[in-house]
């Protein structure tokens, strides 16, 4: 019965421990996968320039009725058209790092601004904590001065008992003669 249990708990253990790697490794796997199925789709769906030499192959071999739009664009690759595509992109990465660089610093001063109201908080929590250290010193040190007192207090009392006792004072006595001087003082 008990081997079910550990057993049990090393199944439950396990299974608790890979959820959590899981957890912590799933997300950075994912982003890079996704970043990498992105570029290989990117890179799939741009054509790589073409690398031919029209000038020295003759159109004449194509047949009238045939054309090959492709290749009549190949003979015609406009240089500028190029070069406003690869401005455009340019410009829009440029546009997106600074949009990325302003949320950075956004998150940044926000950042900032939580640590310092948490060193303020800190900074009040610790003069508080220094007020209460403070005053619980103060009581400890009345604490001791009254401790002494008493027992100097006990001391004293102790002493006086003895003399009294010794001159034939009894407790019975005295409580006695007080309560009848009571009486007679009454009258």
């Amino acid at each position: 019965m008990a081997m079910n249990q550990a057993a049990v708990v090393k199944v439950v253990l396990g299974f608790m421990g890979l959820c959590l790697a899981g957890y912590i490794l799933g997300p950075p796997l994912y982003w890079h996968f996704k970043e990498g199925l992105a570029a290989v789709s990117h890179s799939s769906s741009t054509c790589s320039p073409c690398v031919c030499d029209c000038s020295s192959q003759p159109l004449l071999s194509i047949p009238q009725g045939l054309s090959n739009a492709s290749f009549a664009d190949c003979a015609k690759r406009d240089p500028e058209v190029s070069e406003d595509t690869e401005k455009n992109f340019a410009e829009l990465l440029t546009e997106e790092l600074k949009l990325r660089e302003a949320e950075a610093l956004e998150n940044q001063q926000r950042a900032d601004m939580a640590l310092l109201e948490a060193k303020k908080m800190t900074s009040q929590y610790q003069k508080e904590a220094d007020k209460c250290n403070s005053g619980m010193e103060t009581c400890e040190e009345a604490r001791e001065k009254a401790e002494a007192a008493l027992a100097e207090q006990k001391k004293l009392t102790a002493m006086w008992e003895s003399r009294a006792r010794q001159r034939g004072w009894k407790e019975g006595i005295t409580r006695s003669r007080t309560q009848s001087q009571g009486n007679v003082e009454s009258m």
